[in-house]
């Protein structure tokens, strides 16, 4: 009596759920809907691709019910233009996941914040004091020197046989280049004192997108796997380690000030962003706080060197399984550059193949292929749908830049299809930084480090993989797409560069 009672309730759930879904006109939705679970069980790791089958079933506009969440799934440019356009403001808000209220300082931080009077001030002290134009060029040298520095490390320590561990390398390169232009010191090379607080770091960044998974994390639908599983705890913690690194490297610099030393032993006319911020907390103590500080070093730190290094890692595997278009790109260089100098970074912009080469990477691989979550504030219609207030928006980068109907050979590496295309974006189609007023801020630094980073590696050495067999594509899971097995490679030095790398 009782099992055929709770059959007879799940079915009317299950029902009303879905009549009630058609009446209100709000998009398609998988059928059934479960109890308390709603569709978490249609999902799986990775969690893009896992999305997209659901999509090519039920359409580009998905409305899902995870646990607690209403979430809406979008995954076709037209719908994306809906959310980043006519609903820019409504979907300029953030959910309350638990990454936000632990790791994003209760959702005060830049990445978390509410749409409003906060987040605005955090943006623009990003956009002045960081992300500037003037800002990034001031501190192209530090860029410059540190993949010389790398350039030089492989010259050096070249041996025909060295399988090279390209991940490593291109993580600690990234760390390298963020925690110079932030702090004036690097953690990575020879004879370097920071190295044990790199590998501190390092540590914090991997547990950062291992625990803070965003939208895939099951605690944030179903708060009760968040304390039983010890997700929210983990956080917590995490939040600790972080505030507490970024503390000390606040203090040192204060320390120094009122020495008036400079992190940099040359003196030069610039300051690390730390000294920057520091200096504007003597006029404006409540404007530009401790914790403002801490979290625009921490969007730095973690966004600019996980994810760059990630896209070359990608860009790279790329060009291994198709040595053809390394070696046109290696041509193009020669014939902008030559071989009687290096790479500089002015020199990017004249190289357009190399450039198809990181937009087509981003393409097949964008770092978050989901992007982050977005919230509405307010009822609005996508795709001629209505969608109420208080629903997570899940922009499905991945499925919209993987499309075989918008792209031709979609699974298949050609640079060539971005040739008459300006800037990264073609439309909404192709979205790697996101869109709208919670576009990502530092694109504009991404592409200078990883322009110049590959450019300088195909112009220097000559780069094969470690056997016949073409290098493991597959993807890892997380909130950022990272290869599941590292990059290895090797490399030897160009003939027609070896008296110039001689000399560096």
């Amino acid at each position: 009596m009782l099992l055929q009672f709770l059959l007879l309730y799940l079915a009317l759930h299950v029902l009303t759920i879905h009549f009630r879904n058609k009446i209100q006109n709000l998009p398609p939705c998988p059928f059934p809907t479960l109890p308390i679970i709603g569709h978490l069980h249609l999902l799986k790791k990775p969690l893009h691709r896992s999305l997209s089958k659901i999509s090519n079933r039920h359409g580009p506009v998905v409305l899902l019910q995870l646990g607690s969440r209403r979430v809406l799934v979008v995954s076709s440019p037209s719908a994306a233009e809906e959310c980043f356009t006519r609903n820019d403001i409504v979907f300029a808000n953030r959910p309350r996941l638990l990454t936000g209220k632990h790791v994003g300082r209760n959702y005060t931080s830049l990445l978390w914040a509410p749409y409003g009077d906060l987040w605005r001030d955090l943006r623009k002290i990003a956009s002045l004091e960081i992300f500037s134009s003037k800002r990034l060029q001031l501190l192209s040298s530090i860029r410059t020197e540190e993949v010389k520095l790398l350039i030089h490390h492989l010259f050096k320590n070249n041996d025909e046989n060295e399988i090279i561990d390209l991940k490593s390398s291109f993580f600690e390169l990234m760390l390298n280049m963020m925690i110079r232009m932030i702090a004036g010191k690097r953690y990575y090379g020879k004879n370097e004192a920071g190295w044990e607080e790199g590998r501190r770091f390092r540590e914090i960044v991997t547990e950062t997108f291992q625990s803070s998974s965003g939208a895939s994390a099951v605690g944030d639908f179903l708060h009760v796997f968040a304390v039983i599983g010890g997700t929210e705890k983990r956080l917590m913690e995490l939040q600790k380690k972080r505030d507490g690194f970024l503390q000390d490297l606040v203090e040192e610099h204060r320390k120094r000030m009122r020495n008036n030393k400079s992190c940099f032993s040359n003196d030069g006319n610039y300051k690390t962003m730390i000294e920057v911020l520091l200096t504007l907390q003597e006029s404006e103590p409540e404007y530009y706080k401790d914790e403002t500080i801490k979290d625009l070093m921490l969007v730095l730190l973690t966004a600019g060197t996980d994810t760059s290094a990630g896209t070359m890692e990608w860009a790279l595997s790329l060009l291994l399984n198709n040595p053809q278009i390394l070696k046109k790109a290696q041509n193009e260089i020669d014939e902008v550059v030559g071989h009687d100098r290096l790479i500089d970074e002015s020199d990017v912009a004249k190289l357009p193949y190399l450039q198809c080469i990181i937009r087509e990477s981003m393409r097949m691989y964008p770092a978050a292929p989901l992007l982050v979550p977005h919230e509405s504030s307010e009822d609005c219609v996508v795709g001629g749908f209505h969608v109420p207030r208080g629903t997570m928006l899940l922009v499905n980068m991945w499925a919209i830049q993987n499309d075989p109907k918008i792209w031709d050979d979609a699974t298949e590496f050609k640079p060539e299809r971005f040739g008459d295309l300006e800037g990264v974006r073609d439309g909404f189609k192709v979205m790697p930084f996101g869109s709208g007023r919670r576009g990502c801020p530092g694109e504009g630094l991404a592409m200078r480090m990883v322009g110049l980073t590959l450019a300088s590696l195909l112009q220097c050495f000559e780069w094969g993989r470690v056997s016949k067999e073409m290098v493991d594509m597959t993807e890892g899971t997380g909130f950022t797409m990272h290869k599941a097995q590292p990059l290895l490679a090797k490399c030897n030095p160009r003939p027609s560069m070896v008296n110039l790398l001689s000399r560096i």
